[in-house]
């Protein structure tokens, strides 16, 4: 049996691969701050000038979608929140495409490492990443929220802490996805250019053709039905059911579960589906890749 071979068949040796890599880039990440810091500015601009602009002419849509009389800053922190996992979840294949270019990537490829430790290490690394930038934007939620009712926000998250914490897996559960595209981008392509363009290319249509920043009801019909299958329409719901501690879904029509469930329950059936299905591929990628291939 070969060294590469009895690492792959032994779980330890998996987990220590994947500790290996999710160090490496926690590292990488903290040695240059301004990575979270101006990944972080995008979506604190949404927020900013966003409730600034609609705050004043969607009350009306958003207490007919939500079904009561609700602040835009409380809206908008969940669809804020998903934002900000896919924005992490796009500079994962830049990464990547660096390692490429500066060959660590051929090195972690002849050693006996475990191509998928290798995703894993560095997606978990990304998971970090997400759960500091989604409780900041949670924070800075409520201080506008604070500002704008004159210092009583009241019920902000009406599910408690739990409903919080509950935020934070749902933007990172649909992290996975993004992150399995777009590592697969930088694998396909191997140019950081091309692997930010296709990214990019998939990111803003997503984000303006789904539930983020308008109730759906107020959108042509033709965005609804694009929406109903656009993965951040259920990332933002199951984030949004949480906020209020209702069923928000506004694409599938669910009753058997009850309440946030009702929402909570499809969202996550999809989002699980795209991760598995994403995360093989990228793995697959990574296992087919040859050190030639990563020149």
């Amino acid at each position: 049996m070969s060294a590469e071979t009895g690492r792959k068949a032994d779980g330890n040796g998996f987990l220590t691969d994947t500790w290996i890599n999710l160090k490496r880039w926690a590292l990488k990440t903290l040695r240059n701050p301004f990575v979270m810091t101006f990944s972080l500015l995008n979506p604190v601009m949404f927020l900013v000038l966003f409730t600034e602009v609609f705050g004043g002419i969607t009350g009306g849509a958003i207490a007919g979608s939500i079904g009561a009389d609700v602040s835009y800053v409380t809206y908008l922190v969940p669809a804020i929140a998903i934002q900000v996992s896919l924005i992490a979840a796009t500079t994962s294949g830049i990464g990547l495409v660096e390692d490429i270019e500066n060959g660590m990537f051929e090195k972690a490829l002849v050693s006996p490492m475990h191509r998928g430790a290798v995703f894993l290490g560095k997606s978990l690394s990304e998971v970090l990443r997400i759960v500091v930038q989604i409780c900041i934007i949670l924070t800075f939620g409520y201080v506008l929220l604070w500002f704008e009712t004159g210092g009583d926000p009241g019920d902000y998250v009406a599910t408690g802490l739990l409903g919080a914490v509950g935020i934070v897996v749902v933007g990172i559960f649909f992290s996975v996805w993004f992150t399995a595209f777009s590592n697969i981008m930088a694998l396909v392509t191997r140019d950081d250019e091309s692997t930010m363009i296709s990214v990019n290319i998939l990111q803003f249509p997503l984000l303006f053709l789904s539930s983020a920043f308008l109730p759906l009801d107020s959108l042509p019909g033709w965005v609804r039905a694009v929406a109903a299958v656009n993965p951040i329409t259920y990332g933002v719901d199951a984030a949004r059911a949480l906020m209020f501690g209702r069923d928000v879904m506004t694409v599938v029509d669910v009753s058997a579960f009850g309440g946030v469930w009702n929402t909570l329950v499809p969202a996550l059936l999809v989002l699980g589906a795209l991760d598995l299905a994403l995360g093989s591929v990228a793995v697959y990628f990574m296992a087919r890749a040859t050190s030639a291939e990563a020149r």
